[in-house]
């Protein structure tokens, strides 16, 4: 690595040699183009720029060469960390996550994020390189699975709840952490001390680490939306079961959803079974086409809306639960049907 950088040093001071005599010479030919001289100075200058010309385009062969030498080098300390940050400085990273259960890994996480949620959520608004690296070289209890975990949870809070710019940016953050931690994992070092080589790296000129943290951030987002989406479509599939339960449980006796009924009714039907006015209703119907009244009345019936001779329905239902009971077993419960009488209300209000 030391070798390496010396040959970069050497490279850009003969680059800029070079350059700065291609431009003298350049200079000296148009001053003796302009005075109209034509001498064997002029050709000499020309060949001394052909020369270096082509010098030119060797230290580009030589940049091009350090370049690809350099992506090709392997991941490590030593080839990611700059000067005060040396491979004796780092210890083993020994993984004990292995070793938990389930429940001790969830307990572990909830601690976490009691006692750092705020720090998290702080990382997690930064963007730039050099605050994310402070923060976490601040905060090395950061630099963690949990961290992580929390941050890509919250992700997908933030998109079920429409924050997409807001997502975006604590994505970028988590890839952050993970792009950390996956460093950790393949130099076999705590993550904690692979947070400078990391930045290290992404601070170079190197479009190709770039494109890559970009193209995991992209994918990332995509994957955020897809359990969002996953997320959303499981609760309305509750919602909806929820619902339908519930229309279930309110079905009259013919199998009438009475809130669908009560919808499907003529406004002045409708305000009669608002103000609870069965003479009223009784009217309303009476005026009514025969048939179109008859329909009306057998929705409600059906429904449970209207219920016929209510007194003998509450008598029938308290036979049926104590029929059901243990201590009845032996009363009796079968009893003449008649034909369905409605009952009639007083102006009071009550059942006659």
């Amino acid at each position: 690595m030391k070798e390496m950088e010396e040959n970069k040093k050497k490279l850009e001071l003969g680059k800029q040699q070079n350059k700065t005599r291609v431009e003298d010479l350049r200079k000296k030919l148009e001053n003796l183009e302009a005075s109209g001289e034509d001498s064997k100075q002029k050709e000499k200058l020309q060949a001394d720029l052909n020369k270096l010309i082509k010098e030119e385009k060797e230290w580009r062969l030589k940049e091009a060469e350090i370049e690809k030498q350099e992506k090709a080098t392997p991941w490590n300390v030593d080839t990611l960390s700059k000067d005060g940050f040396t491979k004796t400085s780092i210890n083993k990273y020994t993984r004990t996550d292995a070793d938990l259960t389930e429940e001790q890994k969830e307990e572990k996480q909830r601690n976490f994020v009691k006692n750092y949620e705020k720090d998290i959520q702080k990382f997690g608004m930064f963007r730039r390189w050099e605050d994310s690296q402070k923060i976490l070289v601040d905060n090395p209890h950061l630099v963690c699975e949990e961290a992580a975990n929390y941050l890509a949870i919250w992700c997908i809070d933030l998109e079920v709840e429409e924050k997409s710019s807001l997502m975006e940016q604590v994505a970028h953050q988590t890839i952050v952490l993970q792009f950390i931690l996956e460093l950790a994992k393949s130099m076999k070092q705590d993550p904690r001390a692979c947070v400078r080589p990391f930045f290290a790296k992404l601070s170079k000129d190197d479009p190709e680490y770039q494109t890559g943290f970009n193209d995991e951030w992209r994918s990332f987002i995509k994957r955020v939306k897809e359990r969002a989406q996953a997320r959303l479509d499981r609760a309305m599939a509750e919602t909806v079961k929820e619902m339908e339960a519930e229309r279930q449980a309110r079905l009259g006796p013919g199998g009438l959803d009475p809130v669908e009924v009560f919808e499907s009714l003529p406004p002045e039907v409708k305000e009669c079974f608002e103000a609870k006015d069965i003479p009223m209703l009784q009217r309303v119907l009476s005026a009514m086409d025969p048939k179109e009244g008859e329909e009306i009345l057998k929705k409600c019936i059906d429904s449970g809306l209207w219920i016929p001779d209510a007194k003998k329905h509450e008598e029938e239902q308290r036979k049926l639960a104590e029929a059901q009971s243990p201590a009845d077993e032996g009363s009796e419960n079968n009893e003449e049907k008649d034909e369905p009488v409605y009952e009639t209300v007083k102006e009071d209000g009550t059942s006659v």
